[in-house]
């Protein structure tokens, strides 16, 4: 456990000195912002004529969760596939620490990266709550949270496992991109097309399903919680075994 901290610290840091992290930061918080002057804006507006409807921070967390989907894959990018074209991998494995914990401290690393940045959105679901009286729905809240940690520790487990594959940074963010485009878009689309098990079985592996139609309306399913666990579970294990097959060779 101490491996994996030291790890998550290194990396957590050096995110503060990369240009990428800022950008993804920004990204992220400046249309953030945007979003949630308009839903204000929104609500505002309608409750002048006497509309009834209170806002939530959902649609905030579901921009977010959106917007990792794109951003994930620079952030994960040079994970070990940077250690591993300037050779700082090979002194890693040198050093007394197994593979898995390399791994889970890079995971862990870019994990608290990202809850910072959410920790900033939170900003939004309190202006919301003193908006409204008695104040915004917790549950629903306390639901959509969760699922936005479970889908970015998930992300970025995929991401991280996809970086210790390759030694080139462009190849892994295009090739994370491209698995993380066909788990939240295409699989809904292939569950739309065809028929009976198949269907369920598309559905099943879209990220946007377990997200968006479930613990982003306030449904918390074992269902869910174990299918984003599978994902960080695989990622973790893929990345593990490609560091064990560079140690090897």
């Amino acid at each position: 456990m101490r491996n994996i901290w030291t790890i998550a610290k290194r990396e957590y840091n050096h995110y503060f000195i990369s240009p990428i992290a800022y950008v993804v930061a920004f990204i992220i918080l400046f249309t953030e912002g945007i979003y949630f002057t308009y839903i204000i804006s929104f609500y505002s507006q309608q409750a002048l004529f006497g509309g009834m409807q209170a806002p939530d921070i959902t649609p905030i967390n579901w921009l977010f969760v959106f917007l990792l989907v794109f951003t994930t894959p620079a952030i994960t990018m040079r994970s070990l596939s940077d250690e591993a074209r300037t050779g700082t991998l090979e002194l890693l494995l040198t050093a007394p620490i197994r593979d898995y914990e390399l791994i889970i401290g890079k995971w862990l690393g870019g994990l608290l990266f990202v809850l910072t940045i959410l920790a900033v959105t939170l900003v939004y679901a309190i202006i919301m709550n003193s908006l409204v009286t008695p104040g915004i729905d917790q549950q629903l809240m306390i639901s959509s949270y969760l699922g936005v940690i479970l889908a970015a520790a998930a992300l970025l487990a995929l991401g991280v496992g996809i970086s210790a594959i390759f030694t080139n940074q462009i190849a892994a963010f295009f090739a994370t991109f491209g698995l993380f485009f066909i788990l939240w878009f295409m699989m809904g689309i292939f569950g739309n097309l065809v028929q009976g098990s198949g269907a369920q079985v598309f559905q099943y592996l879209n990220i946007s399903a377990h997200f968006s139609d479930a613990l982003n309306t306030g449904s918390i399913k074992l269902s869910d919680l174990v299918y984003f666990l599978s994902l960080i579970a695989l990622g973790l294990f893929t990345g593990t075994t490609a560091v064990e097959i560079r140690r090897w060779r």
